[in-house]
């Protein structure tokens, strides 16, 4: 009988896929799987700066992976079950009502994530269930990361070349080719995105036409932009050279929203390349491209060996640095309103879009902090509101290092943002692109 098969309770987070997933693979060795993905109400919460935590853009993102997953695994002849609520409430009543014994999930490294996984888990040893987190964030597996070293060091570079020298990228593992749940279950229906967005006071927003990601999220888009990127349009080959350019489609991978949500692993993204090099040749661009994936697993592993000490105003370095909160200055650097026309072209195209090419956000971040003199944590907020490609050890560990408290060796990395404009926009496009409109978007 059905009542008698053992099942696990999926639990989807940041790992909104089917190909190359750990904690899915596990939770399928089960005779069935209950799949479940919460709407953390946490996560549509105001957080100490007012800004609510996940913004319109982001929640856009997130609703369409939602919805690709949902019928990828409805073709596998699963369903996914979308609640809204406490993970640590929703989780136990379901493992409960499925006579599921074992709930698995992908783990997660950070303060807030952290504190979910502890009150997770209290409720579920109430009654008596088992949990799991599995690893599936990084490029490199923690555990084979932690045989080389006794502590991460501090400065990327020294991370990168031991990394690369003595460490291996573990094989992919396939997309399952079909998903036992139980006969009584159905798919939830995902709520709708502009009746969720007003229970946080937040009105759904059209992106920009203007936008250099105009692209959706889910694992099908994510598989089809890294297809159109290597192999349809060959922008692979000349990546470091335009990975700089500051607008445009294809200047940029732009995997990092896909990736941040879970639509496609780095993993999946390496061995891609790896079967590009072996097509074609290696060159600087297909190095660089993994290059930057292990400077994403170096922020990772920087939050994982210092916990909550990367969004402390003295960072890692616990070294003193602006403070101001100066709410006039804040608001102008928000709605680009500055003295500076290249700032403000990049945060106004963020205001309207939710993406920011990296350069921008290079010099935004240096603006604020070192022109300013604004506390960084406020932009690293702002930043969480409005990026579609968020991503907590990121965000911090890339606001952090601009503001000389983070993982930079040097004492103070300040840029000149004119001399900026001078190079990356020469002709005064993308300026004259985002600096023409009023900004009407409701803050």
């Amino acid at each position: 009988m059905e009542n008698n098969l053992s099942r696990s309770l999926h639990w989807f987070r940041n790992d909104l896929r089917l190909d190359d997933n750990l904690a899915l693979a596990k939770s399928l060795e089960y005779d069935q799987v209950i799949l479940v993905y919460i709407l953390d109400e946490h996560f549509w919460n105001k957080d100490r700066w007012g800004h609510i935590k996940t913004g319109t853009f982001r929640t856009r993102f997130l609703f369409e992976s939602i919805h690709d997953l949902k019928i990828e695994i409805e073709k596998l002849g699963g369903y996914l079950m979308i609640k809204q609520g406490k993970p640590e409430e929703i989780l136990p009543l379901i493992m409960e009502e499925f006579s599921c014994n074992t709930l698995i999930a992908q783990a997660e490294h950070t303060t807030e994530e952290l504190k979910t996984e502890k009150l997770v888990e209290d409720a579920i040893n109430k009654i008596g269930g088992n949990f799991n987190w599995i690893e599936g964030h990084t490029l490199y597996h923690p555990e084979d990361v932690k045989i080389l070293f006794d502590k991460i060091p501090d400065v990327f570079t020294t991370f990168r070349k031991k990394i690369e020298k003595h460490c291996d990228v573990r094989e992919c593992i396939s997309a399952p080719k079909k998903i036992n749940c139980p006969q009584s279950l159905i798919s939830d229906e995902i709520p709708d995105l502009a009746e969720f967005l007003e229970q946080s006071d937040q009105k759904l927003t059209p992106i920009d036409y203007r936008s250099s990601f105009p692209f959706k999220g889910g694992l099908s888009k994510a598989r089809k932009r890294l297809k159109y990127y290597f192999w349809d349009n060959n922008c692979l080959s000349i990546y470091k050279k335009t990975r700089n350019q500051l607008f445009g489609q294809d200047y940029s991978s732009k995997f990092s929203p896909w990736l941040s949500n879970g639509c496609i692993s780095p993993r999946r993204i390496r061995s891609e390349v790896k079967r590009y090099e072996n097509a074609y040749k290696p060159n600087q661009s297909t190095y660089w491209l993994v290059f930057e994936l292990i400077w994403r697993d170096f922020f990772k592993f920087i939050a994982i060996q210092h916990g909550s000490r990367i969004f402390h105003k003295k960072g890692i370095k616990r070294k003193i640095v602006p403070s101001n909160q100066n709410k006039i200055l804040f608001e102008e650097w928000k709605k680009g309103e500055t003295s500076d026309a290249f700032v403000n072209a990049n945060m106004r195209e963020l205001l309207n879009t939710g993406y920011m090419s990296n350069r921008g956000r290079q010099n935004a971040a240096s603006y604020l902090i070192h022109d300013l003199g604004i506390d960084w944590r406020l932009g690293a907020s702002w930043f969480e509101h409005l990026l579609i490609d968020y991503d907590p050890s990121s965000n911090v560990g890339n606001w952090a290092y601009i503001a000389g408290v983070g993982n930079d060796p040097r004492q103070i990395r300040k840029f000149n943002t004119l001399r900026q404009a001078e190079i990356y926009d020469r002709k005064n496009q993308y300026r004259n692109l985002w600096n023409s409109d009023i900004i009407s978007m409701n803050l």
